[in-house]
């Protein structure tokens, strides 16, 4: 079982200056999707519904029967209830995502880092409202020990294997429209070889 634990914090709120709102919705819920897939507990915070907005009906929808913590903290491990989800569930590696990249992702993933958490940011899950709001939480977390990853590639190194009885349901999630373009490209390669 892999050590991971997944955490996304996204609202309906939409950033959007370094991501395109429908691939970072995309992102999000492929990711919350993924996490299922490879049964890794979740806990999600909502930062403030009533001024952000809920969460986008997507993630909600591919969260299902998952319970989801309101919370008005800027930095989520402020909120004990985060807190206490977090260290119960026993893992010792983080996955987080949140709406913004320098605030909702970086402030809980250094926090993390600080307390001995390997912390794992989710960048194309994650979005904000410039490109120097998005650097400037990048150098942050990196100068901190925060690994930058991507949605996909976090969910496939916890796969190891692409012989797991769970890949074919993971690339399912992940939803990659290159890697089915790939896929069929050397099919195609393979067969024209083969003649």
């Amino acid at each position: 079982m892999p050590h991971y634990f997944s955490l996304t914090t996204k609202l309906g709120c939409s950033p959007g200056s370094d991501i395109p709102v429908a691939e970072l919705k995309h992102n999000v819920v492929a990711l919350a999707k993924a996490a299922k897939v490879l049964g890794l507990p979740m806990v999600v915070t909502a930062t403030s519904p009533e001024m952000w907005g809920p969460i986008i009906p997507e993630l909600t929808e591919a969260l299902s029967g998952i319970s989801i913590i309101n919370r008005t903290t800027v930095n989520a491990f402020d909120e004990p209830r985060f807190a206490k989800a977090v260290e119960g569930t026993g893992r010792k590696k983080l996955i987080i995502a949140g709406v913004s990249t320098e605030v909702c992702l970086a402030l809980p993933a250094i926090h993390a880092t600080g307390m001995g958490y390997d912390a794992y940011g989710v960048i194309d899950a994650s979005g904000t409202f410039s490109e120097t709001k998005r650097i400037t939480g990048l150098m942050r977390m990196v100068q901190a020990g925060v690994v930058v990853i991507d949605y996909a590639t976090v969910a496939v190194e916890m796969l190891k294997d692409n012989a797991s009885p769970k890949a074919s349901a993971l690339y399912a999630a992940l939803d990659m429209p290159f890697a089915g373009l790939v896929g069929q490209l050397a099919g195609a390669f393979a067969k024209g070889r083969a003649a």
